[in-house]
């Protein structure tokens, strides 16, 4: 019995290791995506989106207004292409946490007690994802793996 568990285990770790670039792959495809078209939305309103940030109390509003638009356009292209990924992950992680703790205060005060409110929040996935390839790396499917 032990053999076919090791078996089984063995293989199934094999299918697992397969996927993974695919994974890697479509998390970059969509949440860069994703990344890129928040940031051009960003820099299309950039007044608009200066003035929430004055409200949210951030500091030099337009200026940090202008910097998430532009971290999120190329940080999401580089990430889309599997390019310097692991270098781009981290202003990105520093974004979606700056935008937890000013934009999504409440959600952060209750994540122990409530941790679905704040699994559902708007930066979460864009957070989740950045962290994932930071850790991860971009896979076999990416500018960074055909670099080497």
């Amino acid at each position: 019995m032990s053999f076919i568990y090791n078996y089984l285990m063995i293989k199934l770790k094999a299918i697992g290791q397969s996927l993974q670039s695919t994974l890697l792959l479509i998390i970059r495809l969509f949440w860069g995506g994703s990344f890129v078209v928040t940031g051009i939305g960003k820099f299309a309103h950039l007044g608009k989106i200066s003035a929430y940030f004055e409200s949210l109390h951030i500091p030099w509003a337009p200026f940090s207004a202008f910097l998430s638009a532009s971290t999120e356009t190329i940080g999401g292209t580089c990430l889309f292409l599997g390019l310097a990924s692991r270098l781009v992950c981290i202003p990105l992680i520093f974004t979606m946490v700056i935008a937890f703790i000013t934009a999504e205060s409440e959600a952060v005060r209750m994540v122990f007690t409530d941790p679905q409110n704040f699994i559902h929040r708007d930066p979460f996935s864009f957070l989740f994802a950045s962290v994932l390839v930071f850790v991860f790396g971009p896979g076999a499917f990416s500018l960074d793996h055909w670099k080497k």
